[in-house]
């Protein structure tokens, strides 16, 4: 994947369209061109300046094969850092393979998934945390992956983190230093300094540890399970949130016997609504099944809607539900469904599981889709941050399992500066958490097979 030969691929993908780009990049990228195009003012390619725009044929000997534009990019000024050749030619795949095709019987090969990535990032284009950051942008779904990720490629991560690593640097440095001068029993920096500014790092460390869970509901969508007794109305509400007809919606109790899953957009952010079966005792052996999953996918949800009504539950049945499902870190909304029915006694048991619970409750109507709205509202507020686009969050897991390994060799270092143990000691837990920083960014030799799993994630063309 590392060699330095010419490489092409599709960068528009591997499929029928109006108009194609196909990507060429190395040190004969021109060269190779030249052999198959034909300028229709006779100019020769590797006389033009970079970012120049070139109309004419492909021809593979008399064959005319396509008329295409062929921008052309110098080395050290393109995407990757290497001679690169981007051809525009119309979609048809017969024309995309014939062309490749043609390149590859003048030497150059197939590129690998994220080859072009992992060149731009090797001749140090962008480092390792911006070159992720591409990935994500091309999933990105909503606007606020796409803003965490564009924030990330302007590179606010790596500014951060080269911050850190910066004043761990000279941390480390002061401390080596005396080594030198231990005999002489000479301290270079002031210990309540150094131990002030590990706090600082061990703190601005764990608020990007903290924002993980805040990125990675962003990057996947925040998982909404809608629970309750059949017949609670569970279908008819994700059908209102939806606005369609999405699921079964019946008179009788036990309609929905597996989970029902869809994505809707929030402010910007995805929630992943999961319809599930209603929680109920049964000797129906498909619906017991149905209700072990609308468990399963409760304890797996970020958002808990629990819907309720005076008409079919009791307090005691819903104590019974709650007990099972609620945990430390999920959000509940208490649902009070079917309110256009005016039963009695509304009030009082709104008020009882308010104070019981502390959760927030709404009172609705999936049927009439009264105050649906106002429960879209209360789901983003218990999720929403402030404006992501500014803020440094992290969303990758790699950078999450680095950071917290710095944390804890940096946390070592400060237990030792305060039971007063040796600069040598102190200093092996400093770069233990220099090295893991710098694995983020790719600042120290990153494993090869870790740039290859990273880079191995991204489409072919990229």
């Amino acid at each position: 994947m590392y060699l330095k030969e010419t490489i092409i691929a599709p960068a528009t993908g591997n499929q029928a369209s109006a108009i194609a780009v196909l990507r060429i990049s190395g040190d004969k990228a021109i060269e190779m061109t030249e052999k198959i195009f034909e300028s229709r003012f006779n100019k020769k390619l590797k006389n033009q300046v970079s970012h120049t725009l070139h109309f004419g044929d492909i021809k593979d000997n008399a064959t005319w094969v396509d008329e295409v534009l062929v921008a052309i990019f110098e080395e050290g000024k393109s995407f990757t850092g290497e001679e690169t050749v981007e051809i525009s030619c119309h979609g048809s795949l017969y024309i995309q393979n014939k062309i490749i095709d043609l390149f590859l019987k003048n030497g150059a090969r197939l590129a690998l998934p994220g080859e072009f990535t992992m060149r731009a990032f090797q001749n140090g284009r962008f480092d390792l945390t911006q070159a992720e950051a591409i990935a994500d942008l091309i999933a990105s779904d909503s606007k606020a992956s796409h803003q965490v990720a564009m924030h990330q490629m302007r590179g606010g991560i790596s500014t951060k983190l080269g911050e850190l690593r910066k004043e761990l640097i000279k941390l480390t440095a002061l401390l080596e230093l005396e080594l030198d001068f231990s005999e002489d029993d000479v301290e270079f920096a002031d210990r309540s300094q150094l131990t002030d500014l590990l706090k600082y790092i061990l703190k601005e460390i764990q608020v990007l540890i903290e924002s993980f869970a805040y990125g990675n509901t962003i990057k996947k969508g925040v998982p909404v399970a809608i629970i309750g007794k059949p017949n609670a109305g569970k279908s008819t509400l994700l059908n209102q949130l939806l606005n369609e007809e999405r699921a079964i919606v019946s008179d009788i109790a036990g309609t929905t016997r597996d989970t029902i899953e869809e994505v809707i957009q929030i402010n910007g952010i995805n929630f992943r609504f999961i319809d599930t079966a209603g929680i109920r005792e049964t000797e129906d052996e498909i619906e017991k099944i149905g209700v072990q999953r609308a468990i399963e996918k409760a304890q797996s949800a970020k958002i808990l809607l629990y819907l309720f009504n005076t008409l079919e539950n009791t307090e005691d049945e819903i104590d019974m539900h709650l007990s099972a499902l609620v945990r430390e870190d999920l959000h509940v909304i208490l649902v009070h469904n079917k309110i256009d029915l005016n039963a009695e006694n509304q009030v009082i048991l709104d008020q009882k599981l308010e104070e019981k619970y502390q959760f927030p409750l709404l009172k609705i109507s999936a049927k009439n889709g009264i105050f649906i709205e106002d429960l879209k509202r209360m789901m983003f507020d218990l999720i929403q941050r402030q404006d992501s686009d500014n803020q440094i969050i992290i969303t990758n897991q790699r950078h999450l399992d680095a950071l917290q390994k710095a944390h804890a060799a940096l946390t070592e270092a400060q237990n030792a500066f305060i039971m007063q143990i040796p600069s040598d000691l102190i200093a092996q837990n400093l770069r233990e958490g220099i090295k893991q920083i710098g694995n983020i960014t790719g600042e120290i030799d990153v494993d090869r097979d870790i740039l290859g799993t990273i880079f191995s994630e991204f489409c072919i063309g990229k």
